[in-house]
């Protein structure tokens, strides 16, 4: 496709005041078919936003070597989890794709080759939140694959090549979950409100300090700020979404949090909006 046609393609993605930006926490697959504050807390954050032309999702759940992107007119729901009741697996989340937008994320990022993809889809790191705030699953939907190779800086600068696309009515989402530790929840306090073990408190609370001081530079090198972000970011996937979400904060903008409880003490669902002041 030459230039010319894809910007005939993108006219729809032109000319808008610059869309927030969210990090979700997406915790428990199961919030997909259950009624409780977190489920209430995306539908809420998703009635204060701007219709968006297109949502771009990094999700915790698509890690490759190399950078990828959905390409696909009809992504598929991926139940990408086991164990769950069958109802979960009976969900279907149809929203269309966009090839376009998918195209247009390839030529924006200079810092490594894009690779168009249709073989994926959407995970549950994507359709389990997005339903919840486009139900209607009537906005176009792509996702952005985190490169399992390279380093924390690099994710947050690849980020930095999207944000042309806030101003094209694109609504970019990170997802995962800031503190995510699986081998130590406490299955006895799943149902325990708000419950936390000191370390994840610890980093959560010093993760939100710099969220809120803009203080990115420690975020992004979290592998140097002591045992409760090594007990909290175990493995990286599900926090470099977070780093996409951050690098596209302008100037002036305005950083508010919501759904910030924990779960089952090494979990916590606290998920970020950024926006116009």
């Amino acid at each position: 496709m030459k230039l010319n046609d894809l910007n005939k393609k993108t006219a729809t993605f032109q000319n808008t005041e610059p869309m927030p930006v969210l990090f979700l926490g997406h915790g428990n697959p199961m919030n997909a078919i259950e009624e409780n504050e977190f489920v209430q807390g995306w539908r809420s954050i998703g009635k204060t936003l701007p219709r968006p032309n297109a949502i771009l999702c990094i999700s915790a759940h698509w890690e490759t070597r190399g950078t990828y992107v959905t390409a696909m007119e009809k992504p598929r729901t991926i139940h990408d989890f086991g164990g769950f009741p069958q109802q979960l697996f009976e969900v279907n989340y149809p929203a269309p794709g966009s090839p376009e937008l998918a195209k247009e994320t390839q030529q924006l990022i200079r810092k490594t080759d894009v690779q168009l993809y249709e073989k994926w889809g959407l995970d549950h790191g994507a359709w389990s939140v997005i339903m919840n705030l486009f139900p209607k699953a009537d906005v176009p939907v792509i996702e952005l694959s985190l490169d399992q190779t390279q380093p924390p800086n690099y994710h947050y600068e690849l980020a930095k090549e999207l944000a042309s696309l806030r101003r094209k009515g694109v609504l970019i989402i990170g997802s995962g979950n800031m503190v995510h530790n699986l081998r130590m929840v406490a299955w006895d306090h799943f149902h325990t409100d708000n419950y936390s073990y000191d370390w994840a408190l610890e980093a959560s609370s010093k993760m939100k300090q710099y969220l809120l001081d803009g203080n990115h530079q420690n975020l992004i090198n979290f592998k140097s700020q002591g045992k409760a972000f090594d007990l909290a970011i175990p493995t990286p996937e599900h926090y470099l979404p977070l780093l996409y979400t951050l690098a596209l904060k302008e100037d002036h903008e305005q950083v508010s949090l919501f759904n910030d409880k924990a779960v089952a003490g090494s979990l916590t669902m606290t998920s970020v909006k950024i926006e116009q002041a």
